[in-house]
């Protein structure tokens, strides 16, 4: 292994020096199979193991690695969003559960026509509609590709929305009057295509969920959204029991997404 010098001139401490290169080699991908323990550390940079542990204590309060007294340290595993089945839910609402923060790429904010998706709405194929398409974020590490068309003669004044960091169906509610009131949802594992994978980081051996939504209004379709979430961030859960089976798990109307 390589000796990478730390420079003992400079006026930042060898140990912010040392969090500092592991921060980045962490974001570099190059502890994938495993952190080194304390001594490794402290050889490959030639510093003393009280050096390293401070550079470790901060990692460690940053969230990046699991640092245990008398265990080698380890990358702290990625928070995994959890989503309940069976109710009206939002998935903004879950990453920040999760206590990640919450943001969006705009892609597409516009004004389109797609003759398969006004079907699926009821409408006809000329039918103008408000087409969104969001990267979105958990942290700074991208979550699920979310496409969602919704009729123009509802939703135009989203075109003034600013959907960085907030919720559709809040913009929807307050820009629009309009409400979601329940939905039906189609869910399959599935291989990203090469671009999903590019745009979602995802590791190559990740598979992710496609979700297909379809949302109702005052009796009508008003929403139709395909979103892929990568699998490995992502999570479904359900409750059962022997006597009662499986016991869907709610929580609470549908406020955001």
């Amino acid at each position: 292994m390589v000796l990478t010098v730390l420079d003992r001139g400079s006026a930042v401490p060898l140990w912010q020096q040392l969090q500092a290169d592991l921060t980045a080699r962490l974001a570099a991908g190059d502890f994938a199979r495993e952190f080194p323990g304390e001594l490794a550390i402290a050889g490959h940079y030639g510093v003393s193991r009280h050096t390293v542990r401070q550079a470790l204590r901060k990692l460690r309060a940053d969230g990046l690695v699991v640092a245990e007294r008398g265990r080698q340290p380890r990358i702290a595993p990625t928070p995994e969003i959890r989503q309940p089945m069976g109710a009206l839910y939002s998935l903004f609402a879950s990453v920040e559960a999760a206590g990640l923060d919450q943001r969006n790429a705009v892609r597409k904010l516009e004004i389109s026509a797609d003759a398969v998706v006004a079907a699926r709405l009821g409408r006809e194929g000329s039918t103008p509609l408000l087409h969104l398409e969001r990267l979105r974020y958990a942290d700074d590490q991208p979550l699920a590709l979310d496409r969602v068309w919704l009729p123009a003669e509802l939703a135009a004044p989203l075109l003034e929305a600013d959907f960085t960091h907030t919720g559709l169906y809040t913009e929807l509610a307050e820009r629009a009057g309009v409400r979601l009131e329940h939905g039906r949802e189609q869910i399959h594992a599935v291989v990203p295509t090469a671009a999903e994978r590019m745009l979602l980081q995802c590791p190559p051996t990740a598979a992710a969920f496609s979700i297909h939504r379809i949302g109702y209004a005052a009796g009508r379709a008003v929403e139709w959204r395909h979103t892929i979430v990568r699998g490995d961030r992502f999570a479904l859960t359900a409750e059962f029991s022997a006597q009662a089976g499986y016991r869907l798990r709610q929580c609470g109307a549908l406020a955001t997404a």
